[in-house]
């Protein structure tokens, strides 16, 4: 390990000798200047970690060396030396930004203990700006992995609004990787470097929650010991993520409307009006739309919360997707669990393109976790998948009437797959009479979902004999 490296800035040789024997005794190597443009010249020489600096200099003062410092390499942690009588300047040096003071003359012991804690606090800083490019790099938008046109569209509209401040609603069915995107939005934002706090609304009761979101007073109520922050406030300056939002009580989406409205809200048992600025970025597996239709969800609430919508595909809508997600699954889990799985056979990959995956790219991960660690090395086959992928396929299985073949020559799988999917759309849609809503809810489909489906397929054409009535659900055309 490189030992830090420090300069020493002052016109008088005798304390530019003894601070360099002090610090050269603890292991740091030392670079001692008698004014402030040798120490500017130092710091371009070489890099360094801390700067001691007298603030009574020839020309160039303490201050300005601090201000050059700052601006050549904000890393730089500055420490300022100065006399008995002249404690004021030591104090407006730390509000201008310098690390701590020694006053002369100094004691040995001193020194090196305000030293090692200006060493501790760079090497801290740097290791913090470390993880957050880490962090902020494992949700760039390629760790959204996949190449069909429908999660695409996803990432290149998420791109756009990234760097937005509006509120974004994201609804997708549970595995979809809602939280991705969130924290994808939230990393590719200005507000990068700010907070990002999440809460589960369906993970506390009511009365929980809203302490949770807003925080409580001292003894607002039985047990409340101290005074706490909430969600909200602990994310000023940064993003809150909302998921589950449907699951909010009705009077806490109330308060919920007046944080959107007002960026402001009252802790649980007080009086004080506490502002914050937050975006908010909230999540649901449900349609809203239909919670707003059946009076269980605020409509105020909903507007507020939909300016923009993002709708996350399932892994069903994105098939193409499943073998690119399968060796990125495989990677990550050889890398963790020190493994060598190969990939996957084909005929078993053929049983994971056909089976439905209810717990989308969630229940997929797990499972490819499950089978690298037992089979450890070599090929995924069919008899390594579990019995409920084996039994999902039905080889034969009757369509409008005519069982399904597999000749010499085999057939295209995703074509088929395809064409089989088209038909349930259809029969669907004749089964509802045209109304989507309804279609939608055979198939166990958002509607704005099923919507993007006809639109992406042109399937709309082809609804022979059935007519597009006003759904009584919306109010608007089927």
């Amino acid at each position: 390990m490189i030992e830090p490296t420090i300069v020493v800035v002052d016109d008088d040789e005798a304390v530019r000798v003894l601070l360099e024997e002090i610090l050269t005794a603890q292991g740091y190597q030392v670079v001692t200047v008698p004014n402030g443009p040798s120490a500017i010249q130092a710091i371009n020489d070489s890099p360094i970690q801390v700067v001691i600096t007298d603030l009574r200099l020839p020309g160039m003062d303490g201050f300005e060396v601090m201000e050059r410092v700052s601006q050549m390499d904000s890393r730089i942690v500055v420490i300022v030396m100065t006399g008995q009588a002249t404690v004021d300047d030591a104090v407006r040096a730390m509000k201008a930004g310098a690390f701590d003071f020694i006053t002369k003359p100094f004691k040995t012991d001193a020194v090196r203990v305000v030293v090692k804690k200006a060493i501790d606090h760079q090497q801290l800083r740097q290791e913090n700006h470390l993880l957050r490019r880490a962090v902020r790099d494992q949700y760039q938008f390629e760790q959204l992995v996949g190449t069909s046109e429908t999660i695409r569209a996803v990432l290149d509209f998420v791109g756009k609004v990234a760097d937005s401040d509006s509120t974004i609603l994201i609804q997708g069915e549970s595995g979809t990787g809602k939280e991705l995107v969130a924290r994808m939005l939230h990393f590719n934002s200005f507000r990068r470097d700010q907070p990002l706090v999440a809460v589960n609304c369906g993970a506390f009761p009511e009365n929980l929650l809203e302490s949770e979101l807003f925080g409580h007073e001292k003894g607002a109520f039985t047990g409340a010991m101290h005074t706490r922050k909430g969600r909200f406030e602990l994310a000023h300056g940064g993003t809150i993520f909302l998921d589950e939002v449907a699951e909010m009580s009705p009077a806490l989406q109330v308060k919920l409307l007046r944080v959107l409205q007002e960026r402001c809200f009252e802790r649980v048992g007080g009086t004080k009006t506490i502002s914050v600025d937050v975006r908010v970025i909230a999540a649901t597996n449900q349609d809203l739309e239909q919670f707003v239709q059946a009076r269980q969800f605020r409509s105020d609430l909903y507007y507020r919360l939909n300016v923009i919508p993002i709708t996350i595909p399932s892994l069903r809508e994105r098939q193409s997707d499943i073998p690119l997600l399968i060796d990125h699954f495989i990677q990550n889990f050889n890398r963790k669990k020190q493994t060598a799985i190969q990939g996957v056979s084909s005929d078993a990959l053929g049983l994971l393109l056909h089976y439905r995956w209810p717990g989308n790219i969630r229940e997929l991960e797990n499972l490819v976790e499950r089978l690298v660690v037992l089979k450890k090395s070599g090929d995924i086959e069919t008899s390594d998948l579990p019995d409920k992928i084996l039994h999902s396929f039905v080889p034969d299985r009757p369509r409008n009437g005519t069982a399904v073949g597999l000749s010499d020559g085999g057939i295209n799988l995703m074509k088929e797959l395809e064409q089989y999917e088209n038909q349930l759309i259809l029969v669907a849609l004749r089964k509802a009479k045209g109304i989507t809503s309804k279609a939608a809810q055979l198939l166990h489909l958002n509607r704005t979902t099923l919507v993007e489906k006809l639109k992406r397929k042109g399937l709309a054409a082809k609804l022979e004999g059935v007519s597009t009535p006003v759904d009584s659900t919306t109010g608007s055309p089927a």
